[in-house]
């Protein structure tokens, strides 16, 4: 049951009608409850909301396969704007994107000199960058390319997945930099040639690569929603003498909002992944498709006033 709802998730997230019926709205229907806004701008209030509660976040630009020079230009000129504005609104907050977004797929030149203006402003104002993982075929360049970036800045994270057969010896490879990682399950739709198909096996493989981060020295980010996860990790933080400055938890905006407080009052870390854009209708299916009661906490989410 749970592999036919993300397949029928992962198929909408694909659906072109929909799609452009949800940036017809203008992305008023889910503004303030799973996206922050259009636009960073309009974004901010809802990050100062979350700052002023305890919640620390990172913000996403939705949109990605991007084929045109000139857009990724535009998305790069967008994401220093975006950098420039976290820090002098003083927020709260990090950057995550998408190498795909700034020209993964059409240059490495290209992609390379987009996210190297990114870097240099986010430097100067002291600001995280997370290069978010994507699907498999994406992902042995994605980190070739956080490798790079790594050497010459500090303010550069990832991402790593855990429903893939690799991801063990990548973080392994990685620990030599000591990295800001942060440990995913995965929402792509992966062959079983490349990736675990049982959900049991995930959640296993997830909880190995969040001892071996954490006994690596690296800090983690522990993004699920799953409460057996985050019990795993308090425990494995106790058992090890682990400092609550090593890790912090994540989770959607709009998703498990309580949850996302009561972490915080027990003097976690937690940050809230708030993506803006008008393409939000893709990004929420595919966050439906990763784990059937996403539904759930999305519908409360939605609903609430």
């Amino acid at each position: 049951m749970e592999a036919i709802t993300r397949d029928f998730f992962l198929f909408l997230s694909k659906n072109n009608l929909l799609n452009n019926i949800a940036k017809k709205s203008g992305g008023s229907f889910a503004a303030g409850k799973i996206i922050g806004g259009t636009d960073f701008q309009s974004s901010i209030k809802f990050i100062k909301q979350l700052n002023n509660s305890g919640l620390s976040v990172t913000v996403d630009h939705l949109g990605e396969f991007v084929d045109s020079k000139e857009v990724t230009q535009e998305r790069t000129a967008e994401c220093i704007e975006t950098i420039e504005m976290i820090s002098r609104e003083k927020l709260d907050s990090q950057v995550s994107l998408k190498m795909t977004s700034l020209g993964l797929d059409i240059d490495h030149k290209l992609v390379i000199e987009n996210m190297t203006k990114i870097l240099d402003t986010a430097e100067k104002h002291k600001v995280m960058v997370t290069i978010d993982m994507e699907d498999e075929v994406r992902c042995q360049a994605t980190i070739d390319i956080f490798r790079q970036f790594k050497e010459k800045y500090s303010c550069i994270s990832t991402v790593l997945q855990a429903y893939l057969f690799r991801t063990e010896k990548d973080l392994e490879d990685l620990a030599q930099f000591k990295p800001f990682l942060r440990l995913v399950k995965g929402a792509y739709k992966e062959s079983a040639e490349v990736a675990f198909p049982e959900k049991n096996d995930v959640d296993e493989n997830y909880k190995k690569l969040i001892k071996q981060s954490l006994l690596n020295g690296n800090y983690t980010a522990i993004a699920s929603h799953d409460d057996k996860i985050i019990e795993y990790t308090k425990e494995l933080a106790k058992k090890f003498d682990i400092p609550n400055t090593q890790f912090e938890f994540q989770m959607l905006y709009g998703m498990r909002n309580k949850t996302q407080y009561e972490l915080v009052k027990q003097g976690y870390k937690m940050r809230v992944y708030v993506p803006y854009g008008l393409d939000w209708y893709g990004y929420f299916m595919r966050r439906l498709a990763e784990r059937p009661s996403n539904i759930a906490f999305a519908f409360k989410g939605m609903v609430r006033s």
